[in-house]
């Protein structure tokens, strides 16, 4: 990734928006959590995304009271996130971002 935002790879995105939920959550090991956080430092779409889904987090929080969602809820995202990443039409969303 450059840092003026542009694409070298956008596989690369794909799997760090797959895995964003894994990094809020600190469901990572440490040294994926590095190679994400790198990702985003140099990515300004991947950040901007990132930026929301830390919102949505954070609005989850403050109105499930803390509580965690069952496993397989989880999983159940994840998998539909991971589908969601890799429809051509979010590629074309990222290759348009500035």
């Amino acid at each position: 990734m450059m840092s003026d935002g542009s694409h070298e790879n956008e596989a690369d995105c794909r799997e760090v928006l797959a895995e964003v939920y894994l990094y809020l959550d600190l469901e990572c090991d440490e040294s994926r959590r590095g190679l994400i956080q790198q990702h985003l430092n140099e990515c300004r779409p991947c950040l901007r995304e990132f930026g929301i889904e830390q919102e949505v987090k954070a609005l989850v929080a403050r109105c499930c009271g803390g509580e965690s969602a069952p496993l397989e809820l989880r999983d159940r995202l994840r998998l539909r996130i991971e589908e969601i990443a890799a429809e051509p039409s979010f590629e074309a969303e990222l290759r348009d971002r500035p």
